[in-house]
């Protein structure tokens, strides 16, 4: 008889090459997650307004959370490219009403 025990669970593990293995699961699709919307911006042919509503792209890459900050940044700066059109010195209108003195 043989004093030795067989010992369970102690067999050797076989070894998985590399490209054997399993592939790793892609990611789930996160609705969350931050994705472009596609809306096409087009230019006005207005530098100062094209430059801000390009400033809408970013909000592509951000969470919700963010949106709000870029939104209200274009919307400044386009009210601040209209003030500012507004501001601007024109030709000369006609003179105003003329004065009579009684006389």
């Amino acid at each position: 008889m043989s004093d030795t025990v067989p010992q369970t669970g102690t067999e050797p593990q076989a070894r998985t090459a590399p490209e054997e293995r399993e592939p790793e699961p892609e990611p789930e699709h996160d609705p969350a997650a931050p994705a472009p919307l596609g809306v096409p911006r087009t230019p006005t042919g207005h530098a100062e307004a094209d430059a801000h509503l390009e400033r809408l792209a970013d909000a592509d890459h951000l969470a919700t959370d963010g949106h709000l900050e870029v939104y209200e940044d274009v919307h400044r700066g386009l009210r601040d490219a209209l003030t500012a059109l507004d501001a601007r010195p024109g030709p000369a209108g006609p003179a105003g009403r003329p004065t009579v003195t009684p006389g």
